[in-house]
């Protein structure tokens, strides 16, 4: 385990990771993308979900953007991670918002999964049942979690305003359990699209957003789901 620091107009916040989630966190210094995501999105008093939080980057950066009044949910599956992510929250400075850890899966229902913890890195686990990642490097071992959905999820907290999915080639499931979360709160989201782009675009287009291909700089319309995809509703 090893404690790190967001930049300084992220405040500096600290943050517990390991390279057992991604080598790249032996480096003292942490960028990401996501930092700009919050930093663009999160406005004070936002409620955010990342779901897949991992060792919670978007988390800590959406909470001290969201400041006191705001809420962070943060879904991650791996027991191990979520146990890691919980120490961060502990650690924030109270002008950031709560985090609130859900040691879950997000799908497409509610139930019990196995979840495969991949050898590689932590980065890397996913569902049974789902595509994956083409970088597990085989699977370690397998835990049994329960899932939930984001509709279910929408019954038990604030509607979001920020959505981060992250959950290894399992963003048609999460999105299937999410429409009226879509549908009626309307957040930005970014999602990561590993396979079935078609149909998520199918549901974006559906429901009235806007695709745009994050990575691209300046920023473009798609019209078609990418690696990591920004959906804005189209009213913004």
């Amino acid at each position: 385990m090893l404690k790190r620091h967001l930049p300084a107009d992220l405040g500096a916040c600290p943050l517990l990771v390991s390279p057992d989630a991604s080598l790249r966190f032996w480096k003292a210094k942490i960028e990401s993308d996501l930092f700009d995501f919050a930093r663009e999105f999160v406005r004070p008093g936002s409620v955010v979900w990342d779901i897949g939080a991992n060792v919670g980057l978007f988390s800590v950066a959406a909470a001290q953007r969201a400041g006191q009044s705001g809420w962070v949910i943060a879904v991650e599956a791996d027991i191990w991670l979520a146990g890691l992510l919980e120490q961060s929250a502990a650690l924030q400075p109270a002008t950031s918002a709560r985090i609130c850890v859900v040691p879950a899966a997000a799908s497409d229902s509610i139930s019990l999964k196995e979840f495969n913890i991949a050898r590689r890195g932590r980065a890397s686990n996913f569902l049974s049942g789902t595509t994956g990642s083409l970088q597990t490097g085989g699977i370690r071992c397998v835990q049994h979690v329960v899932s939930i959905t984001p509709d279910w999820l929408l019954e038990q907290s604030a509607a979001p305003e920020v959505v981060k999915i992250d959950v290894e080639g399992a963003e048609l499931d999460v999105l299937r359990g999410g429409l009226r979360v879509i549908a009626s709160a309307r957040p930005v989201v970014l999602c990561e699209v590993k396979f079935h782009a078609d149909e998520v675009t199918r549901i974006f287009s559906e429901l009235g957003y806007s695709l745009y291909d994050w990575d691209a700089h300046p920023r473009v319309p798609v019209s078609r789901a990418c690696c990591n995809t920004l959906a804005v509703p189209t009213e913004a």
